[in-house]
């Protein structure tokens, strides 16, 4: 009769552990997911600065070459900065 009020509760504390580890789990894929999409529009705003950047930086390497002139560039250059 000991011995088996000794494998029950043997038995119910393997469930309650199996309990935490599956409730720590959801909690922690919960985070995960969240933290995911917060990094992904973080993501999404630092690309539109590097496009815009890089637009910059291209229209300034076209006047370096010549391929405009002062008022187009001037012209391109406002309408990217105003673009952002």
């Amino acid at each position: 009769m000991m011995m088996n009020w000794g494998m029950m509760n043997l038995g119910m504390i393997l469930y309650m552990i199996l309990v935490i580890l599956i409730l720590g789990l959801i909690i922690y894929g919960g985070l995960v997911l969240v933290m995911r999409l917060l990094n992904k529009k973080d993501s999404n705003n630092n690309s539109q600065d590097w496009d815009q950047d890089t637009s910059l930086q291209i229209l300034k390497e076209r006047f370096a070459k010549g391929d405009l002139t002062q008022s187009e560039f001037e012209q391109k250059y406002t309408y990217l900065k105003e673009k952002n």
